[in-house]
């Protein structure tokens, strides 16, 4: 169990060091920026809540701030507050970010193709 508990964890890193080299050099974004935008495109009209995204992207809120801080300087997603509740804030996807989010999805995909041996 632990031995195959170790195996996980080396694909793992394995996959996302890979992943995060090819989307840094193809386009300028980390792994994280990227799993942020491929929720936020699948997200209702583009839009999804800070608290339900750092869950679901399995980043702590923190490392999900300074995601979406560096999505938002680059200008690929904005935020806005929620009018039903003024304590939430929802992340928003761009134009640009789609655009960039577009170009990017061949690349992680095909890197994770390669990665399981497709």
């Amino acid at each position: 169990m632990v031995a195959e508990w170790r195996q996980l964890l080396d694909r793992h890193a394995a996959v996302s060091c890979a992943l995060e080299k090819a989307l840094q050099d193809g386009h300028g974004i980390g792994l994280s920026e990227f799993e942020t935008l491929d929720r936020v495109v699948d997200a209702n009209c583009g839009k999804y809540r800070m608290a339900d995204l750092a869950g679901d992207i399995h980043l702590s809120q923190s490392a999900l701030s300074r995601a979406i801080t560096r999505l938002e300087k680059d200008g690929l997603v904005e935020r806005s507050a929620c009018v039903d509740d003024r304590r939430s804030v929802f992340v928003c996807l761009t134009a640009r970010g789609r655009e960039v989010y577009d170009a990017a999805l061949p690349t992680h995909r095909e890197v994770l193709r390669g990665s399981w041996g497709e």
